[in-house]
């Protein structure tokens, strides 16, 4: 009898150390969460530049030192934010490769997703009328963005074996078609009415042009 009374002491503590460190994961991610939703409100409220780490703890109800239990800084911060939108737009673009077959159609599919997603995710600051929102995008320099880079790039290599088209140095196309989406994301958000199809159209027909007066690379 005792050693069963021992088994369900045991029990009993696990169950309420669970719960305890379940209510600290909660609390924590919470907290995390917190931090990262007023970072955004602030960057696209006054700029990125000029934003400190004490506007973003102002706008959170949560106390200064806890900043610094989740984030060194702002640039950890907006690298969290660029991560997160990153991790979010990955199966939009998984979706766009499974349901085109040609070039032309992934690249407009892609563009499409991209400022489809683009919108929506900076669906309140435009609300807000927030005169900063071009600055809430992807930063090109982290593992996460460099995984998506090689991820565009694998489907365009595929997508032109398919067509036999050859000689196009795809590293170079696929940061063309980068740089696109991110300069013309980025102003597409400031204007009214925001048109996604008009942005996809130009940058799609820019890049698909584009590739007619490339120079081939001899070394493909």
């Amino acid at each position: 009898c005792a050693h069963k009374a021992h088994g369900r002491e045991n029990i009993m503590v696990e169950a309420v150390l669970g719960k305890t460190q379940g209510k600290r994961a909660q609390a924590k991610a919470a907290n995390r969460k917190a931090i990262l939703d007023a970072a955004r409100i602030v960057f696209a409220r006054i700029g990125y530049e000029a934003t400190t780490v004490r506007d973003i703890i102002r706008e959170t109800e949560l106390a200064a030192g806890t900043f610094y239990n989740y984030f060194k800084s702002k640039d950890e911060v907006f690298e969290a934010i660029s991560d997160n939108s990153v991790r979010r737009f990955r199966p939009l673009l998984e979706e766009v490769r499974n349901e085109t077959s040609t070039f032309e159609e992934y690249i407009r599919g892609a563009y499409r997703a991209y400022f489809r997603f683009l919108s929506d995710e900076n669906d309140d600051a435009i609300k807000r009328g927030a005169p900063h929102i071009a600055l809430i995008g992807v930063r090109v320099d982290t593992p996460e963005m460099q995984t998506v880079f090689e991820e565009i790039r694998a489907d365009c290599e595929r997508a032109l074996r398919a067509e036999d088209i050859k000689g196009i140095d795809t590293e170079y196309l696929t940061a063309a078609a980068i740089g696109i989406a991110r300069e013309l994301g980025d102003h597409m958000l400031q204007r009214r009415p925001l048109d996604i199809d008009y942005a996809t159209d130009f940058a799609a027909s820019m890049l698909l042009a584009g590739i007619a007066g490339i120079p081939l690379n001899k070394a493909t």
